[in-house]
């Protein structure tokens, strides 16, 4: 094994390109829902419009661009290649801190916030307040390499992102996640290495105390939670129990690709029904490439499979957690809940907007949260 660290620049080959095209131009498209709403999933106008815009407008050398600007990188931990974005930051006595995405998301969720947490100068706020970011790709997502066999759980990303903050150089940070990057940075905390001061969790997953007497908004947090389970986890079952199944129409179609993720935009932001209003037909393009590119479909949903049913079963930890709750997270329990859990909880908050990809869709709030979280461990 090796532990360099080498830069990785983006280049995709303008055939890949030019295939992506072709194949949009041949989709097949199913009848129109027999509904007037999203309740039997991405409707068809939307998604043609989605996928009118992929083909006429939407720009992947732009992306591609950014992504190369921020500095990206290649390592290999634990016999797999890991990216990550990584950006010092200009002050002296920034906090190391890496924040991990989850699905469907990618690196992409954490592009408007790099500038803000790296350069807070030059954002309006204190040099204090500076931060030097890492970003990996989870295994088997983005330009990550993808697991040749079982066993790449939460826990084992969690030793690797140590052994990541490590060889940068770092011997005392920070981790931040929601979704899997929730579930991640919660193992990094029962694994509790020497460096890791604190973590800050933007999705808490907890449920109350069985035979728990609880009170109106305990109840209300409860029949959320039953209703998500109901109606909303259909996804995630089939990921984490057939994803190889799945993974075969997502790697075929591009529309297909871009429908699993669209749907999620719609139903997990604070959009109120309208997922362009929150992010814009680019951005969420830029997140579904990474996904359509580098052909993770079938590898980013066998994290399902590894570990829905261990992964995001909260673990008695010590280490210090800051939790943000957003209004229109999947899971929004009461902190009596997350204390079963989270022994240390020396901050939570409740956000006045945004969702479940905090970070891309409200970066100011994100921002705000993440500085205020850590200010006491710098």
């Amino acid at each position: 094994m090796t532990t360099a660290i080498t830069p990785f620049i983006l280049d995709i080959p303008q055939a890949e390109l030019d295939q992506l095209h072709t194949r949009l131009a041949a989709a097949r498209w199913p009848e129109r829902e027999l509904v007037d709403d999203w309740s039997q999933g991405a409707p068809l106008a939307k998604v043609r419009a989605l996928v009118e815009h992929w083909a006429s407008t939407y720009d992947w050398r732009r992306c591609e661009a950014m992504l190369n600007g921020f500095g990206q990188y290649r390592s290999e931990i634990d016999g797999l290649g890991i990216h990550f974005i990584h950006v010092r930051s200009r002050h002296r006595n920034a906090l190391p801190m890496i924040l991990t995405h989850g699905w469907p998301g990618s690196v992409i969720e954490f592009h408007k916030v790099i500038g803000p947490l790296t350069d807070p100068v030059a954002h309006g706020s204190d040099a204090a307040d500076a931060f030097d970011v890492v970003i990996p790709s989870l295994p088997g997502y983005g330009f990550s390499d993808k697991p040749a066999a079982t066993g790449w759980s939460v826990e084992r990303v969690a030793a690797a992102w140590d052994v990541l903050m490590g060889r940068l150089g770092y011997d005392r940070y920070v981790a931040q996640g929601g979704d899997w990057g929730s579930a991640v940075s919660s193992a990094l905390g029962r694994l509790a290495p020497e460096g890791l001061a604190a973590i800050h969790l933007n999705m808490v997953m907890a449920a109350p105390e069985p035979g728990a007497m609880l009170d109106d908004a305990e109840k209300a947090a409860l029949k959320l939670m039953k209703a998500q389970q109901r109606w909303g986890s259909g996804y995630a079952k089939l990921q984490a129990t057939k994803p190889q199944t799945i993974g075969y129409a997502l790697a075929d179609s591009p529309v297909g690709q871009a429908a699993w993720i669209y749907e999620k935009f719609h139903g997990w932001t604070d959009c109120g029904g309208d997922p362009e209003s929150v992010l814009t037909r680019d951005e969420m393009l830029d997140n579904i490439m990474l996904y359509w590119l580098t052909n993770t479909g079938a590898s980013a949903a066998r994290l399902y499979w590894e570990s829905l049913y261990s992964g995001l079963r909260p673990v008695p930890i010590d280490i210090p957690v800051a939790c943000t709750i957003f209004p229109a997270e999947l899971s929004r329990p009461p902190r009596r809940w997350a204390e079963r859990a989270y022994a240390n909880i020396v901050s939570w908050t409740e956000a006045e907007r945004g969702g479940h990809f905090a970070a891309f869709e409200q970066p100011g709030i994100f921002v705000r949260e993440v500085r205020a979280a850590f200010r006491a461990f710098r």
